[in-house]
């Protein structure tokens, strides 16, 4: 009764030393955010499209307000490959979660058994064996060996033993050690779904990307087209002045050469257009020119709003999908450390077991036949060759290096807002001094031709404007396409627009 009294005691003990928690605890960093994403940027004159101080749509891609490009962000989610395996990491992360959160509680296992043995004649119970003999004979008044060795003699037959029961073991976390390691899986499985959102958001933006780039291929073609019909045209009218000994071959020249000029563009950017229609199909999960009835019929370049909603600066750390997997890896990081600290505690496991065990199945049912154990037991670390020193040295050192990848993230992320708002506000310039190019170049051709065809100025003013007026609409469109995709990559700068869930995968079975 004694003994199971100490034992009481000690299992009384057990719930209250489990409260204990070794190791730092987690305390999410603080970052000083700016006032204003505006304090320290004049306003710029001659920029159409206004960033605004006012929350972001979920959806932000409808700010293009383009039912095509809707209609393709609507899929990413559940076709986009990346996102898909970043969700099966996230279901790994939990799995992992819930192999750790298992050793919290007691393994019970069952168990039964039946085996035919034979033990060795000259093993040990067969020398048990002869001196039991040995010392019947003496009784018996019979001559044992002189030596006094033993030899022996008797043959053990085979027997059958039989036992089935179960046993039970739990290890109390005394210093925290299994609490710690579930912190820092849970950190990992938020991790895990911060990544995935990284992944959506990632695809997202590429979608509207590829897209946006599509349509401002499509209006380079058309550009291209446009001008070689009016380098045809010309072309025409230089071959009949030629006729007419008007001009001379040297201008019918330049014009036939200006014509193949401008067609040796159309081929590259058709290139360009399919690649770019076989990029959002990668991007969904589809084959090659599985959009190309979709997408080949040219539409304009998505235009951008008068005004942009960019949220607020004290925002941006909880948006940002790529800060919050920062600082879950942190956590995770830190518990970790708890972990090894409690490596160097003693370990106590308390282990049962119950069952019978006979040697004539007939009897095994009965309960003389029971066996029993229970007991703890007591593991301290003495001599580990600084195994366990090291391994505290280690995780505080992956702590810092999180802390510091932590710290570069945000002040990347910083950086990554200011840059693109200032693409956008400056390449809004650039495209308003390039729309008053146009403009120009277009009135420097029709004067051009006007001259050419009275006959006051040769073919060579008319072929520069030509040159002129193609280049500054090329350089227009690309500025247009220029100014959509700088504010995709604003909204994905500012971590798109917040959700606490992204759409669910759709299911493949």
């Amino acid at each position: 009764m004694k003994r199971f009294g100490v034992l009481a005691s000690a299992l009384a003990l057990v719930p209250a030393l489990g409260g204990c928690t070794v190791g730092p605890n987690f305390a999410a960093p603080h970052w000083a955010n700016p006032v204003s994403w505006f304090s320290n940027r004049p306003k710029e004159a001659g920029v159409p499209s206004e960033p605004v101080a006012q929350p972001i749509n979920p959806d932000w891609w409808r700010i293009f307000n383009d039912p095509k490009l809707t209609g393709l962000e609507r899929q990413v989610a559940a076709d986009n490959l990346d996102v898909r395996t970043a969700g099966i990491r996230i279901a790994e992360s939990r799995a992992q979660l819930g192999v750790t959160a298992a050793s919290q509680y007691p393994f019970v296992n069952g168990n039964a058994s039946y085996e035919r043995e034979k033990a060795s004649n000259n093993g040990i119970f067969g020398i048990a064996t002869s001196q039991q003999s040995s010392t019947a004979n003496q009784a018996n008044g019979a001559f044992g060996n002189s030596t006094g060795g033993v030899t022996p003699t008797t043959n053990i037959p085979p027997f059958d033993v039989y036992q089935y029961g179960f046993d039970a073991s739990w290890e109390p976390d005394l210093w925290g050690e299994v609490r710690r390691s579930i912190e820092s899986a849970r950190a990992t499985v938020a991790a895990s779904e911060d990544a995935r959102r990284a992944a959506l958001l990632s695809a997202l933006a590429e979608v509207a990307r590829d897209y946006i780039d599509l349509r401002g291929t499509q209006e380079q073609l058309r550009i291209a087209r446009e001008n070689l019909r009016t380098a045809e045209q010309g072309l025409n009218l230089t071959q009949q002045r030629a006729t007419a000994g008007v001009t001379t071959d040297l201008d019918v020249a330049n014009a036939s050469a200006q014509v193949s000029t401008t067609a040796a563009q159309i081929p590259s950017l058709q290139q360009h257009e399919q690649e770019d229609i076989n990029a959002l199909s990668l991007l969904l999960g589809m084959m090659p020119h599985a959009l190309e009835t979709e997408l080949a019929t040219p539409e304009p370049v998505p235009p951008v709003p008068r005004y942009v909603p960019v949220g607020f600066p004290s925002e941006l750390a909880r948006r940002r999908p790529d800060i919050r997997e920062a600082e879950a890896q942190l956590h995770s990081a830190t518990a970790n450390i708890g972990v090894a600290v409690a490596a160097f505690y003693p370990q106590v496991t308390l282990s049962a077991s119950f069952g019978f065990q006979s040697l004539n199945f007939g009897k095994l049912w009965s309960w003389n036949a029971r066996q029993y154990g229970v007991g703890p037991n007591v593991t301290l670390p003495i001599f580990q060759g600084g195994q366990l020193r090291y391994t505290l040295a280690l995780r505080k050192a992956q702590e810092q290096e999180a802390a510091v990848n932590y710290t570069k993230t945000v002040l990347q992320a910083w950086h990554d807002v200011d840059n693109a708002l200032t693409a956008y506000e400056r390449e809004q310039q650039r495209r308003a001094e390039l729309i008053r190019a146009v403009a120009q170049n277009q009135r420097a051709l029709s004067l051009a031709q006007a001259r050419y065809q009275e006959g006051v100025a040769d073919f060579l003013s008319v072929l520069t404007a030509e040159q002129q007026l193609l280049s500054t609409q090329q350089q227009l469109a690309n500025s247009t396409t220029t100014v959509s995709t700088n504010l995709v990559a604003l909204y994905k700068a500012l971590g798109g627009g917040w959700q606490p869930f992204y759409p669910a995968q759709a299911s493949r079975e």
